[in-house]
């Protein structure tokens, strides 16, 4: 089978990249940005001024009076090659581009996982190129799972709550392997608050969990936006993890003062999927339930919405 790697899924050093984000394989890729880079002139012209860019990067630019300025040369100065002379207002950017992690899985029509596979079955592309260089091509099975467990305890969620704590306990003690997975417990209103940080003891999780009270309004974007920041990007360098948010609430989000987008790229930098169950108890699908579809599809993850509270525990 042959699997095209084709949705913007996430972001890293400032460079998108293309990938199905979940957890199974991965490819380590150089970007054809590095082409572009390694095309740009090597040593600008002796009249240029050279400029630092906010990012450390070197902006080579030309007088604006510089003769023999054409179509042609603008062109070869805006995408960093040489079209055959100098340029008039334009300038080549220089920049270095790390190896870009794609983590993914494949599953069949049914769902099941699909193991096995070589690189040879995948089709990689970036921004609709071949990548410079696939460095390396890993199959990951097993991985440990850092789980971070976020439960709106907002009052819109109050009449349902004890019955969201059972669930999530019951998750996190069934899923966790000891000694090899790990979670933390944050419960969020207007602001987050982590009741347990990371660890593997089962009792300690629970704890956690039901030492949360509703209460306030809902800070859903913060929340979210802190977990990865706090928690998971510090992770960044251990690459032989699986990290996903598991987000249980009703998505209506009424006192972030981050947007949906800070949320989402600080996961995506933070290589965390969210999977997110809602809570809505309404016959009808709302805005909370978009926004929660929202922050698992930009992520990798998937949202659940259970018809009824009993429920959720089957979308844990």
């Amino acid at each position: 089978m042959n699997l095209m790697l084709g949705s913007p899924r996430c972001f890293r050093h400032g460079v998108r990249c293309l990938c199905v984000a979940a957890m199974a394989v991965f490819f380590v890729v150089a970007t054809h940005a590095q082409t572009a880079a390694a095309a740009a002139p090597a040593q600008a012209p002796d009249d240029a001024k050279a400029l630092k860019d906010p990012s450390g990067s070197t902006l080579n630019t030309l007088p604006h009076n510089q003769p023999g300025a054409n179509a042609a040369t603008n062109a070869g100065a805006a995408t960093g090659t040489d079209a055959g002379g100098p340029s008039t207002g334009e300038y080549s950017l220089r920049a270095t581009v790390n190896e870009v992690d794609l983590v993914f899985s494949v599953v069949d029509k049914h769902g099941h996982f699909i193991k096995d596979l070589q690189e040879s079955d995948f089709a990689l592309l970036d921004n609709h190129l071949r990548p410079m260089e696939v460095y390396s091509f890993t199959q990951q099975t097993n991985m440990p799972l850092r789980v971070g467990l976020l439960i709106d305890a907002s009052n819109s969620i109050r009449s349902r709550f004890q019955f969201e704590q059972s669930a999530a306990t019951e998750f996190l003690l069934d899923v966790l392997r000891p000694q090899v997975d790990q979670a933390y417990v944050m419960g969020f209103d207007v602001t987050p608050q982590i009741t347990q940080n990371f660890t593997n003891n089962g009792d300690l999780l629970a704890a956690g969990i039901h030492k949360l009270e509703p209460g306030g309004g809902t800070a859903l974007f913060d929340a979210v936006y802190t977990a990865c920041r706090d928690q998971m990007l510090p992770m960044h360098a251990e690459t032989n993890l699986r990290k996903a948010i598991i987000l249980l609430s009703d998505g209506d989000d009424n006192q972030s003062h981050a947007e949906l987008d800070d949320a989402v790229k600080m996961c995506q930098r933070a290589d965390t999927l969210i999977y997110a169950i809602s809570t809505n108890s309404s016959p009808s699908r709302d805005r909370g339930d978009d926004v929660l579809k929202a922050l698992a599809q930009a992520t990798g993850g998937r949202a659940l919405y259970p018809p009824r509270i009993e429920e959720v525990a089957v979308a844990f």
